[in-house]
């Protein structure tokens, strides 16, 4: 049996023998940016990213939309899913946040919808994962971050600076409880953004290394595949439990806007 050796290039999405005659396998070449009709990338050139992302708003949409347009006593099945998801994610805006917190409902939905079908859309074959880029990610968690803090404000005014003062805490104590609070604060985005990156990246190269190696193992390569169809179940939870996680903290935060004192 051939060794097998894993290497990272930039062009190609198959397994390929290197010179020294073994197996290059490329898990991250599935996460490449690449401009749709050719050319170099600018800001303005539409991408295989670009494209995702516009599927991934129109199944969104066609969910909710045509999958609820008859609102049916008996539903059907596009019915009995986009509702569950509504109401769903109402339950957890309600009970995370408060009953206040119900009219930022849309903008919660808006965001799970989003992260779940950006994530289940990069589960079929040859398709892009947006969610898998920082890039993506962190725009939705700054949208977040942004929103909620000027909410705090609009909403609280200088009161919204009790959520860093912890006035349970011994005096003593209050002004380094604060300044972690701050710090904690501030790295919300970024621990926002890259919780949902880092698991829909990793989860995915590894898929593509398992499926490499099925093409290497001949007889025996059964067993590369029934790891990737286990994996493959495993990043079906994975999408949606990040898109969850991702919600709830929103939710989280937030609460913390409309009840910044601690």
């Amino acid at each position: 049996m051939l060794p097998c050796v894993i290497r990272v290039r930039k062009k190609g999405t198959r397994p390929v023998a290197d010179e020294s005659g073994g197996l290059s396998i490329r898990p991250m070449d599935q996460f490449e940016v690449k401009a749709l009709f050719g050319g170099d990338i600018a800001w303005y050139t539409p991408t295989n990213v670009t494209l995702w992302m516009a599927l991934t708003v129109l199944a969104a949409t066609a969910l909710m939309v045509l999958g609820a347009r008859r609102r049916a006593i008996i539903p059907s099945r596009g019915q009995s899913a986009a509702e569950m998801a509504y109401g769903f994610i109402y339950k957890m805006v309600e009970d995370v946040a408060g009953h206040d917190a119900v009219r930022f409902f849309p903008h919660v939905f808006t965001l799970f919808m989003f992260v779940l079908f950006a994530n289940l859309l990069g589960l079929i074959p040859f398709a892009f994962t947006t969610t898998s880029h920082i890039a993506v990610t962190a725009v939705l968690a700054l949208t977040v971050f942004l929103s909620v803090t000027a909410l705090g404000f609009i909403l609280n005014g200088t009161k919204f600076l009790g959520l860093f003062w912890v006035s349970s805490a011994p005096l003593a104590l209050r002004p380094i409880l604060a300044l972690i609070e701050l710090i904690s604060y501030f790295a919300r985005p970024i621990s926002h953004s890259i919780r949902l990156a880092g698991a829909m990246m990793a989860g995915h190269a590894v898929a593509k290394v398992f499926a490499g190696f099925a093409s290497a193992l001949g007889a025996i390569f059964f067993v590369p595949v029934l790891a990737v169809t286990a994996l493959y179940a495993l990043e079906l939870l994975v999408a949606v439990i990040q898109a969850y996680v991702f919600t709830i903290l929103t939710c989280v935060y937030l609460r913390d806007a409309l009840h910044p004192s601690h």
